[in-house]
């Protein structure tokens, strides 16, 4: 059961003051417990050298690896989980490809994505996404808002991770709604000082 959890989504374009591996390595030294590969852009052979280097970065720290989309990338380079969105590979042939036990995560955009996703028992967490409006999310233009994150706790069987536009002065209206799980990306990404910012977060979500 996934249950306070601080998770890194990576996105390389918004590192402005350090490398991707060095966003990384100082967000897990401040309390991430997840991060989540995410590269929508790069061939295959250019994202499975950055998982690699990425894994070898999270594995001997036991921080489980997700990778965004590519379910091949996650098998080829044993990651932990991966992570897909309503258009991507069913969740159906993803559990029969992905080693039993491994984090499956799933984006909803709908309240019909959620009655849909509850005949998937393997399902480890949806992802809400956006929760407020984000430059990283630029297709996705209507926000589920902290109204909807309580809308939708009140109908899913699974645990919820919520993503989009989250920061340090609004996660505390995100976990008052009862959501132990939070994801961030240009907040750690494009951080001065990652390592602390997910200490910040990390005392928020564990108060």
């Amino acid at each position: 059961m996934l249950h306070n959890t601080l998770c890194l989504v990576t996105d390389e374009a918004t590192c402005k003051y350090h490398s991707l591996y060095e966003i990384i390595t100082a967000a897990v030294k401040g309390g991430v417990n997840m991060v989540q590969l995410r590269e929508k852009e790069i061939s295959t052979k250019a994202f499975i050298k950055k998982a690699e280097k990425a894994k070898s970065i999270l594995a001997p720290l036991g921080v489980p690896l997700i990778i965004n989309d590519r379910v091949d990338v996650a098998l080829a380079v044993e990651a932990e989980g991966v992570h897909v969105g309503q258009e991507d590979m069913p969740i159906a042939h993803i559990i029969q490809l992905m080693p039993k036990g491994s984090i499956i995560g799933l984006s909803i955009e709908s309240p019909q994505d959620i009655t849909t996703s509850h005949q998937w028992s393997n399902i480890s967490y949806l992802g809400v996404s956006p929760i407020f409006l984000t430059a990283t999310k630029k297709e996705l233009i209507h926000p589920w808002g902290i109204d909807g994150i309580k809308k939708i706790m009140e109908i899913s069987r699974t645990p919820l991770m919520a993503i989009g536009g989250i920061h340090l002065e609004n996660v505390d209206e995100v976990l008052a709604t009862g959501i132990t799980n939070i994801a961030v990306v240009s907040a750690l990404c494009a951080a001065k000082h990652p390592m602390s910012v997910a200490q910040k977060f990390r005392k928020k979500i564990f108060f």
